[in-house]
C-alpha cells in the first residue's frame, strides 16, 4: 500500500466549511491598489498653468500639442510596469496546492472506500446543519503539509453528474497490483487492470469510487505526497499553460504529445511530480468544450497575498468570481476565480491559517490544563 515520507513545510490553510460555487453572499470588493497616485505629479504641473495664462494652460493640457500624447504614454508605461511587477511577484510567491473539493452522494460510504481501499485517513469531519451540508477531509498526512481531499455532502442529494471535463485523481502506490487486489476484495470497481501506460513504462491501473470519480493508481517508490494528481480537460492547452504559469505561478514540469491517441498532456505544479501534487491538463485533438457536470468543484491554493493574486488573475484573462478580502466573521482572506475553461480555483491567505491554528492549539491546551487541574 502507500508509504509516506513526512516532509517539513509551511503551515497552510484549509478551506473547510465555505461553499463558493454559485454563491455570492460573501462578495466583498476590496483593493489595495490606488491608481490615482500616478496622476499626482501631472495635477501639480497643470495647476501651475495659471501663471502662464490660458495659452500655456492649453499647452499643458495637451490641446493642439503632443504633450497629451506624452502624458498618456507615461501613464501607459507606468501601468505596464505595475502589471509586470504583479506578474513577477507571482513567481516569487510561496504557493502550494492545499486541497481539491468535490461533492458526493453518501459521505460515510465514500469515507469507507477511501480509508479501506485507498489507504487514506479521515483527518476531520464537520457538519453544518444550518447550511445543510457536511464536510470531510481525507488524505495521507496533515493538511498543513499534504494535499488532501475535501468531500462535500449536501443534505438530500445522493447523486451528481461528473460530466466529461473532469478526468481523474492520481494516487502513487508502491505496488499497483496488490492495491488493485485489495480494492477488488472490498468490492471496488476496477476499470483498467494493472499494466504499463500507453507509450511508456510506468505501471498504472484505474479504479472508480462509489460516485464514479476515477482514480489512477501509479506505481512509484516512497513519496511524501501520495495524492499526486488532479487531471482536468481543457480546450486550448497552450492558453491554459500560459494562464497557470503567469496567474498562478506554476511551472510547466513536462509536456507530452500522443498523436497516436490524439491527445496532449501538460503537467503543471510547484515542484517535482514525485514530491508534490500536480495539475495534469489534457487536450484532446479538436475538442474545445466539455460538460463539467455538477460534481467536481475546485482546487484551493495557498498564497501570501490574495489581493495581488486577484490582480494577476485579471491581467491574465481569468475571471475573479469572489473579490479578495476576509470572510465575514473570521480573519481568513480569500479570492476565487475561473480560468478560460471555467475551472474554479480558490486562493487562501496562508498567514491567517498560522494564526488560527496557533489559536486553536492554545485553546485546546488551556482546556486540557483546566481538566487536569480543576479549580478548588
Amino acid at each position: 500500500m502507500v508509504r509516506i515520507l513526512h516532509m517539513a513545510s509551511p503551515i497552510l490553510p484549509s478551506l473547510s466549511t465555505f461553499r463558493f460555487a454559485g454563491s455570492s453572499r460573501y462578495g466583498v470588493s476590496l483593493s489595495s491598489y490606488n491608481p490615482s497616485r500616478r496622476f499626482a505629479y501631472l495635477g501639480s504641473a497643470i495647476s501651475q498653468s495659471h501663471v502662464f495664462g490660458l495659452k500655456a494652460s492649453k499647452l499643458l493640457r495637451g490641446e493642439g500639442t503632443s504633450i497629451g500624447v506624452v502624458a498618456k504614454n507615461i501613464v501607459q508605461a507606468s501601468t505596464s510596469a505595475a502589471q509586470e511587477n504583479v506578474l513577477e511577484w507571482v513567481k516569487q510567491d510561496k504557493r502550494r496546492m492545499l486541497h481539491v473539493v468535490y461533492r458526493v452522494g453518501d459521505l460515510d460510504r465514500t469515507i469507507k472506500f477511501y480509508t479501506e481501499c485507498l489507504g487514506m485517513k479521515l483527518l476531520r469531519k464537520r457538519d453544518i446543519p444550518e447550511e445543510r451540508y457536511t464536510n470531510a477531509f481525507l488524505g495521507y498526512g496533515p493538511e498543513d503539509s499534504h494535499f488532501v481531499i475535501e468531500l462535500t455532502y449536501n443534505y438530500g442529494i445522493d447523486k451528481y453528474d461528473i460530466g466529461t471535463a473532469f478526468g481523474h485523481f492520481g494516487i502513487a502506490v508502491e505496488d499497483v497490483s496488490k492495491t488493485v487486489e485489495l480494492i477488488k476484495a472490498k468490492g471496488g470497481k476496477v476499470t483498467r487492470e494493472p499494466g504499463a501506460v500507453k507509450g511508456g513504462n510506468t505501471v498504472i491501473a484505474f479504479v472508480e469510487d462509489p460516485d464514479g470519480y476515477k482514480f489512477e493508481l501509479l506505481e512509484r517508490g516512497p513519496t511524501p505526497e501520495p495524492l499526486c494528481q488532479v487531471m482536468l480537460r481543457v480546450g486550448d492547452l497552450d492558453r491554459s499553460i500560459n494562464f497557470y504559469e503567469k496567474a498562478f505561478g506554476m511551472e510547466l514540469l513536462r509536456k507530452r504529445d500522443n498523436p497516436e491517441y490524439k491527445y496532449t498532456i501538460a503537467m503543471m505544479g510547484y515542484g517535482p511530480e514525485d514530491k508534490n501534487a500536480v495539475l495534469e491538463l489534457t487536450y484532446n485533438y479538436g475538442v474545445t468544450e466539455y460538460d463539467k457536470g455538477n460534481g467536481y468543484a475546485q482546487i484551493a491554493i495557498g498564497t501570501d497575498d490574495v489581493y495581488r493574486t486577484a490582480e494577476a488573475i485579471k491581467l491574465c484573462g481569468g475571471k475573479v468570481t469572489r473579490e479578495p478580502g476576509p470572510l465575514p466573521g473570521i480573519s481568513t482572506k480569500i479570492t476565487a476565480c475561473l480560468d478560460h475553461d471555467g475551472w474554479k480555483s480558490v486562493c487562501i491567505y496562508r498567514q491567517n491559517s498560522l494564526i488560527l491554528i496557533a489559536r486553536g492549539f492554545f485553546v485546546s491546551l488551556f482546556l486540557l490544563v483546566c481538566s487536569l487541574f480543576p479549580p478548588q
